[in-house]
C-alpha cells in the first residue's frame, strides 16, 4: 500500500534525470546513494539487484546510468515496494526494472520463488538469478550494537538490521551473484573491519575507497567493491573528497550528483 502522498516528496537526482517519490519522514536517498549509484561499475547489458532498495533510488539512478542493463529492486517493506514500484513508472523504465518484496535474508533460499512476488503482482516470479552485480546500502546498525535507535520507524528500519547481521546480508549477495560477480555496498568508514570481515566467507578481491567529507578530514563513509570467489588481495583506491572549502562539491563530488556537468 503506499504511503499518504502528504507523507511523501517527489525529488530529482542526477541533475533530474531520475524522478524519486520518497518518505517526507525517515529514510530518505542522499548522497551515499548518488555515490553507490555511480561508482558501482554496473555495466551495458548486465542484471543488477539492489538489495535493501528502499523507494529504489539507487537501482533508478544506475537504470539512467547504463540504459541497458536490467535492475532488480528488493525491498521487504511494502509501502517502499509500492512507492519503487509508482517510480518505476514515473522514469518509464518498466521494461528493464522491477521492484519485488522480500526479506533480503532470505533471498537465494528454496523458498526465494514463492516469498519473493513481484511489486504488480502479475506472477511473473522472483527476480531472476544469478545476477552479474549486486548493490547495496545495508543498515548501518546491527541490533546487538546498542545504539539509539531512531523514534521514527522508518529511519530505525533503515539504519538498524533486523533478523541478521551483516554476514547474514553479504551472504545472501552471494547466493544470487554469478560465480565472480562483483558486489558494490556502501557503509560507515568506522566499519571497515566488519565489513571485510564479512565478505571473508564467499567474497575476495576487495578494493576500499575512502570518502572524505573534505580534504584533511577523516573518512566518512567507505564504498567496498568485492568479487564472489575472488582471491585477490585488499586494494585500497585513491579517495574521493566531496567538499571544496567553502562547502561547495568537488568536481568529482559535482559530476555524480550531475553527470551533465561533465
Amino acid at each position: 500500500m503506499l504511503p499518504e502522498p502528504e507523507r511523501t516528496s517527489e525529488d530529482r537526482l542526477l541533475g533530474g534525470r531520475v524522478r524519486l517519490l520518497q518518505p517526507r519522514i525517515g529514510h530518505r536517498a542522499g548522497t551515499d546513494a548518488v555515490l553507490l549509484a555511480g561508482l558501482s561499475g554496473a555495466r551495458a547489458g548486465e542484471h543488477v539487484i539492489d538489495l535493501g532498495s528502499a523507494s529504489g533510488a539507487v537501482g533508478l539512478m544506475i537504470a539512467a546510468h547504463v540504459p541497458t542493463a536490467r535492475v532488480s529492486l528488493i525491498e521487504r517493506e511494502p509501502g517502499l515496494v509500492a512507492l519503487a514500484g509508482e517510480n518505476i513508472g514515473l522514469n518509464d523504465v518498466g521494461g528493464r526494472v522491477a521492484a519485488f518484496e522480500c526479506d533480503v535474508f532470505g533471498i537465494g533460499e528454496p523458498s526465494f520463488a514463492e516469498a519473493c512476488p513481484d511489486q504488480a503482482g502479475d506472477r511473473r516470479g522472483p527476480p531472476a538469478v544469478p545476477a552479474d552485480l549486486v548493490v547495496t546500502n545495508p543498515p548501518f546498525f546491527e541490533e546487538t550494537a546498542g545504539i539509539r535507535a531512531s523514534p521514527d520507524a522508518g529511519r530505525r528500519k533503515a539504519h538498524v538490521m533486523e533478523g541478521g547481521g551483516l554476514r547474514d546480508w553479504l551472504a545472501a549477495a552471494a547466493r544470487v551473484l554469478k560465480p565472480r560477480g562483483r558486489l558494490a555496498l556502501i557503509h560507515r568508514a568506522d566499519a571497515l573491519g566488519a565489513c571485510l570481515a564479512a565478505l571473508a566467507p564467499d567474497f575476495g578481491a576487495p578494493a576500499v575507497m575512502p570518502i572524505h567529507p573534505r580534504a584533511g578530514r577523516n573518512a566518512s563513509r567507505i564504498l567496498v567493491f568485492a568479487r564472489r570467489g575472488g582471491r585477490s588481495p585488499l586494494l585500497l583506491l585513491p579517495p574521493l573528497i566531496l567538499h571544496e572549502p567553502d562547502g561547495r562539491f568537488t568536481p568529482e563530488a559535482a559530476r555524480l550528483h550531475d553527470p551533465a556537468l561533465g
